[in-house]
């Protein structure tokens, strides 16, 4: 049987979140979850795989449990499979940042950019009057990308601040449309542009990944693989395992 993997992420106020790791890891632990689990001051983030039944019962306990208090009730999780396992062990770290910006302030949970379905969003990126921009390295892109999209040439994903400083000027009174892989770079990205006036921005609901899941590959406008952070490398339409370029397991930290 295929293993689940699970990408997930909730930006949400956890004052405790060191007092959060030791049990967090204890629940994956006894479930046989292996992966990353980023916990932060800002919220939660991480890929994690196991059986479908250990993954279910961790969404459960991050969603229903006492662990976090009903904070994650509604969090979103993108499931895909694997024939392998894609992590060989659990890492629970805590970070100042789930996802590493360095703009005190951009608080997603506080505001961000309006959300755009994947059925919507081919219309969306097909304006003339829309900016359309990957939030994702410059590695990523070259693997895959959606047509018309500028891509920023970062390295990390705190280089985004330079990049919106020193090319996106002429962008603020325009519709802004940006998209990653599960959507955690964008809403951070989002509410950066958010909080240095842009006028309307906004991002793909689920990321990528959530379009390649939900889009027929007839009326996509996506082109090429979408490269994620463990051993599978890359994925395609109905998140299908990509071969194209084998990738050891790395730490979970798309920056």
């Amino acid at each position: 049987m295929p293993l689940a993997v699970a990408a997930l992420y909730k930006f949400v106020a956890l004052p405790d979140f060191a007092a959060l790791q030791a049990p967090l890891k204890a629940i994956c632990e006894a479930l046989g979850v292996t992966g990353t689990l980023l916990l932060a001051p800002e919220g939660i983030n991480g890929t994690v795989a196991g059986d479908r039944g250990a993954i279910d019962a961790l969404l459960l306990a991050l969603r229903d449990g006492p662990l976090f208090g009903g904070r994650l009730d509604d969090l979103d999780a993108k499931l895909s499979t694997a024939e392998a396992r894609p992590f060989e062990r659990l890492k629970v770290r805590l970070k100042r940042e789930i996802v590493t910006l360095g703009d005190p302030d951009a608080a997603p949970a506080q505001r961000t950019g309006a959300f755009v379905a994947p059925s919507d969003w081919n219309a969306l990126i097909t304006r003339d009057d829309v900016v359309v921009i990957d939030v994702r390295n410059a590695f990523e892109v070259e693997m895959g990308s959606f047509e018309r999209a500028i891509d920023p040439g970062v390295a990390r994903f705190s280089q985004f601040r330079r990049f919106a400083a020193d090319r996106l000027g002429a962008a603020k009174a325009r519709t802004v449309a940006m998209y990653c892989t599960g959507g955690i770079r964008c809403e951070k990205a989002s509410a950066h542009l958010l909080a240095r006036g842009f006028a309307d921005v906004r991002q793909l609901k689920g990321g990528i990944l959530k379009y390649l899941e939900d889009v027929n590959p007839a009326q996509s406008l996506w082109r090429g693989s979408c490269f994620v952070f463990d051993a599978r490398g890359a994925l395609g339409h109905g998140l299908a395992e990509h071969k194209a370029e084998p990738a050891a397991e790395r730490d979970y930290r798309p920056a």
